[in-house]
């Protein structure tokens, strides 16, 4: 996977400033990952590993291509700047 670079000021022009900005950034990217994470391991919950002796564990094929297919996704990071461009996060401060 490549990286690209991003433009700080289309960022910083999301937010009241930069730091504001990937705040909400990493806030929304550790978001992502949790609901990755929580689907993941309820694709891979019904595929419980047989074991043949104490030392073989026989792998299946279709746990595989679901590990597969979620490396292929885009990363929670990557994510969460898209939603930030197209305005699809909507944050705000807590009232004291």
């Amino acid at each position: 996977m490549s990286l690209e670079p991003l433009d700080l000021t289309r960022i910083d022009s999301h937010a009241e400033n930069i730091y504001e900005a990937i705040v909400v950034l990493s806030n929304r990217a550790r978001q992502i990952n949790e609901e990755m994470k929580i689907r993941l391991n309820q694709e891979l919950e019904a595929f419980q590993p047989r074991t043949d002796s104490e030392e073989e564990v026989e792998s299946n094929p279709e746990q595989t291509r679901i590990s597969i297919e979620f490396e292929k996704m885009p990363k929670p990071t990557q994510k969460a700047v898209e939603d930030l461009m197209s305005e699809r996060i909507s944050y705000r401060y807590k009232e004291e």
